[in-house]
């Protein structure tokens, strides 16, 4: 299955659209069913070093950065939305497009959660090299690209009352997963430069730790 990367519903309407509120909603319980905070707070305490600020990227309505920065995860959020309402107090929210974002160079650790498969291959490219030598630590919770996952989102979403904006943006987010070593390779990560570690598990999930070598 070719990676193809399509523009997702979602990013073409207005925040307090109806719809986008819904399809926000049906996310809240995708990330759950992938059990992306849990594994994010497991994961993340052990390698972000004391005091070290974290830039969560296209981190949405806050959940994941909330859900951390509560485990003392120093975490700031990016996205192109406005900051939401229960974003923690003395938290940084950079409203800004996370391709031109000039602020990279502050944070050592960058994170991601469903948003590096939005991006084609030239465009995770240009991230890679935006966030650039002083970063030491990436981590990613992405889809994993197959036919399956699709065929079982197109069943399960429907019963959990996804609207027509979630079983699009499911379609097409899959289909723009990576599978392998797919995510550090169109990040321009150079093996000799980074400790790179991709899994998946089920259902439906792929997962990026690197770590930039001493």
């Amino acid at each position: 299955m070719k990676r193809t990367c399509e523009p997702e519903l979602l990013d073409g309407l207005p925040f307090d659209h109806p719809d986008a509120v819904h399809s926000r909603r049906d996310l809240r319980i995708v990330n759950r069913f992938m059990r992306s905070l849990r594994w994010f707070g497991r994961t993340l305490p052990g390698l972000v070093r004391p005091g070290e600020p974290v830039l969560e990227i296209g981190a949405g309505t806050g959940e994941l950065g909330s859900h951390l920065i509560a485990r003392k995860v120093a975490v700031d959020g990016l996205d192109l939305c406005p900051k939401p309402p229960r974003w923690p107090a003395g938290r940084q929210w950079h409203q800004a497009d996370i391709r031109t974002f000039g602020g990279y160079g502050e944070y050592p650790v960058v994170i991601g959660n469903l948003i590096f498969h939005q991006f084609s291959d030239a465009d995770l490219a240009a991230l890679g090299r935006a966030i650039g030598p002083g970063t030491r630590l990436v981590v990613a919770s992405e889809p994993l690209r197959s036919r399956l996952s699709q065929r079982m989102m197109a069943a399960v979403a429907p019963l959990l009352g996804a609207n027509h904006v979630t079983l699009h943006d499911a379609r097409v987010s899959i289909a723009a997963g990576f599978l392998g070593l797919e995510l550090p390779v169109a990040l321009g990560m150079d093996p000799a430069l980074w400790e790179i570690t991709c899994s998946s598990a089920l259902p439906g999930i792929y997962r990026m730790v690197a770590i930039r070598r001493a």
